[in-house]
């Protein structure tokens, strides 16, 4: 890791970074509210089951896109073909936009700018996950970097909902976060070389209740 992929990458991971992820829950409301994950140890168990699901289902379109730039509207069309979730298709295309937003007004290039042009254009649904892969190879992050950032913030929104919602609070979502770096590892080291075609849900269940969320009485959260 170069001195100049350090800092890029905790700029990238700090909670400052405005990619409006804190936005949504990943399916962790509707879980609380259902009943389906209450306290530290329901906690425990979605974190880790939404963790193989990113693993299996998102990393494959960030791994192929950053191995492929150029791929980026076919895989963008791809995840919005299979993310057949209405919830989570619009969680993914809102944090896509986002991002690409975000990062054309932090980060200078020709690459990253045609990224945010096409998602304010509306061309194509702009999928977080493809996106995400595109932009850090155009800024130069290794490829085995790029993905285990993409985790670690996809458990980050976890945990921070988790706060947010009253589940847990601060310092037990922080002791959550550290015990899960061996299940981040896991997943990268199992889902690092999956390729699109191979993308799958492995925790249906998680995916299910999220898709409940536009029908909860009242909501914090946007997914």
């Amino acid at each position: 890791m170069t001195p100049r992929s350090r800092w890029l990458l905790l700029q990238l991971a700090d909670a400052g970074f405005p990619t409006g992820g804190f936005a949504h829950s990943a399916g962790l409301e509707a879980s609380a509210q259902l009943g389906e994950t209450r306290g530290a140890q329901g906690l425990d168990r979605f974190a880790r089951a939404h963790l193989w699901n990113v693993g299996h289902a998102s990393l494959p379109f960030v791994a192929a896109a950053h191995d492929e730039p150029a791929a980026l509207a076919a895989l963008d069309a791809l995840v919005d073909a299979v993310l057949i979730g209405h919830v989570a298709n619009r969680a993914s295309r809102t944090q896509g936009r986002a991002f690409a937003a975000t990062c054309a007004q932090v980060f200078d290039g020709p690459a990253i700018a045609a990224h945010a042009d096409r998602a304010r254009a509306r061309e194509g649904a702009s999928h977080l996950a493809p996106l995400f892969g595109a932009t850090l190879a155009a800024l130069r992050v290794e490829r085995r970097e790029a993905l285990a950032l993409y985790l670690y913030i996809a458990l980050r929104g976890v945990t921070s909902a988790a706060v947010r919602l009253a589940v847990v609070g601060p310092h037990e979502a922080q002791r959550l976060q550290l015990r899960h770096g061996p299940t981040m590892d896991a997943v990268l080291d199992s889902c690092q070389t999956l390729r699109p075609d191979q993308a799958t849900t492995v925790a249906p269940v998680v995916d299910v209740i999220g898709q409940v969320h536009d029908t909860l009485y009242a909501r914090l959260f946007q997914s």
